[in-house]
């Protein structure tokens, strides 16, 4: 009965083990930086372990807006901060900014690349305005009908492997090579220079340091 009671916890353990690993489900947090007093909930990002990712957003308020509003006029930053939580270990806290004036006339439309090591840890995020319209004092005013809520698309971006070299084949060629050359079958074809030019440039050089610290001997020589 024990036994039975022992392998029925241990199948448990492993189905949530195996869910968790295979689930990874990471959450980001987002919060905007409008006030002194604090952040402000901004939506949620749910990423699955295939690199798919869903956001949701909270409605923006009239204060909001007007934040966002003032933001522009004083040619300032909007600054959001994503919060990467996890199964274990501490909550990542990441920044990104653009300029505000940018969001408003472009009405809210913005793109987050959220990047991956080759791990799947969320390491960077990265905000981009979508819309084509550009900061210029053309006399239009900035009010809050620009800033009506937000449509963010995200992007997931994984980081690449960078080849590894194959050390391995190369010392076997060097030693194939060295192995050539104690029996005799490679001939050395390089010049006199290519071949003893570790012997004659240290010679070279101390000619020149002594001739150097000695330049009255070498004046006497050259008369």
């Amino acid at each position: 009965m024990l036994r039975l009671i022992i392998a029925v916890g241990i199948f448990f353990f492993y189905c949530d083990a195996q869910e968790t690993f295979f689930d990874g489900r990471t959450t980001i947090e987002l919060h905007h930086l409008l006030y002194p007093t604090g952040p402000t909930l901004r939506g949620n990002i749910s990423l699955s372990g295939d690199g798919h990712a869903r956001i949701t957003q909270e409605q923006l308020s009239e204060e909001d807006r007007q934040q966002l509003v003032d933001l522009a006029k004083r040619d300032a930053f909007y600054t959001l901060r994503a919060t990467v939580g996890g199964s274990s270990g501490d909550p990542v806290i990441l920044y990104t900014s653009t300029k505000a004036c940018l969001l408003l006339k472009n009405f809210l439309l913005d793109n987050l690349w959220v990047s991956l090591d080759h791990l799947g840890s969320v390491i960077g995020i990265h905000q981009v305005v979508a819309g084509s319209q550009t900061c210029t004092n053309d006399g239009e005013e900035l009010n809050s009908e620009f800033a009506s809520e937000f449509t963010t698309g995200v992007f997931v971006k994984h980081s690449e492997l960078a080849p590894i070299p194959d050390t391995a084949s190369f010392i076997q060629k060097l030693e194939r090579e060295r192995e050539a050359r104690e029996r005799g079958e490679v001939k050395d074809n390089r010049g006199f220079f290519a071949k003893y030019w570790m012997y004659i440039v240290p010679v070279v050089i101390l000619l020149l340091l002594s001739g150097a610290t000695n330049p009255e001997a070498a004046a006497a020589g050259r008369r």
